[in-house]
């Protein structure tokens, strides 16, 4: 009889190198999950709006547009996780990547037990996050709405990226505590801060521009980053 195994959700892979692509298709299919194939940058939007799937494997160099393109058009509609590949080692890449919405970066050639443990990191958050638990919070005057994962001053969306609103929800959560680096990349991509990424302070930067004065998130030196529960 044959076993029925069991399935840990959806991917989809965008890759246009057709080899690469199956080897990874078929090592994440050995480890439970369901994966397509999109292999062109113009078609990838409508394979993820069609498709729907838990989590997007996204390479930067495409045909017909870049991987960073697809990430921007896609974050209007899509709200699960998206990981970047890029064979290029530029770190303003990984900029650009998180200011498009992507939620995590890696560079090629990826060992596929890194890109297996990530994908599990992303996919396990993103399940803790859909659990409907006090949908809307306020906090100094800005409403964070969790079922549709917004940030709201007044009627106003704040835009923020899916990373930056995970690591606002982080801060808020317990607010006058410091969180290190390696809390905070621990906490949105599953991993133990590296000692190099800037990808942390890109995000603070990037918050305290969105949130204007409606919250203080203070730098503490060698140690991290706060909310202040200051008036």
């Amino acid at each position: 009889m044959e076993t029925v195994k069991e399935v840990y959700g959806h991917i989809l892979l965008v890759e246009d190198d057709a080899e690469l692509a199956q080897l990874t298709a078929s090592f994440l299919h050995n480890n439970g999950y369901h994966v397509t194939i999109e292999e062109d940058g113009i078609k990838a939007p409508d394979s993820i709006r069609s498709q729907t799937p838990d989590l997007v494997i996204l390479d930067i160099m495409l045909p017909g547009q870049d991987g960073l393109e697809v990430c921007r058009q896609v974050r209007q509609f899509y709200q699960g996780p998206i990981i970047l590949l890029t064979a290029r080692t530029q770190g303003y890449e990984e900029i650009l990547g998180l200011e498009v919405g992507a939620d995590d970066f890696l560079a090629k050639p990826v060992e596929p037990q890194r890109l297996l443990a990530r994908v599990r990191a992303h996919l396990r958050r993103a399940h803790q996050f859909n659990q409907v638990v006090a949908p809307v919070v306020t906090y100094n005057g800005l409403r964070i709405d969790k079922l549709s994962r917004r940030v709201l001053k007044g009627t106003q969306d704040c835009q923020l990226t899916d990373p930056e609103y995970d690591l606002y929800l982080l801060l808020s959560s317990e607010a006058g505590r410091i969180f290190s680096r390696d809390d905070i990349t621990l906490h949105l991509r599953g991993i133990e801060y590296d000692g190099f990424s800037r990808a942390v302070d890109i995000m603070i930067s990037s918050l305290r521009q969105k949130l204007g004065d409606s919250v203080r998130i203070r730098s503490v030196r060698g140690r991290g980053y706060l909310l202040s529960i200051e008036d």
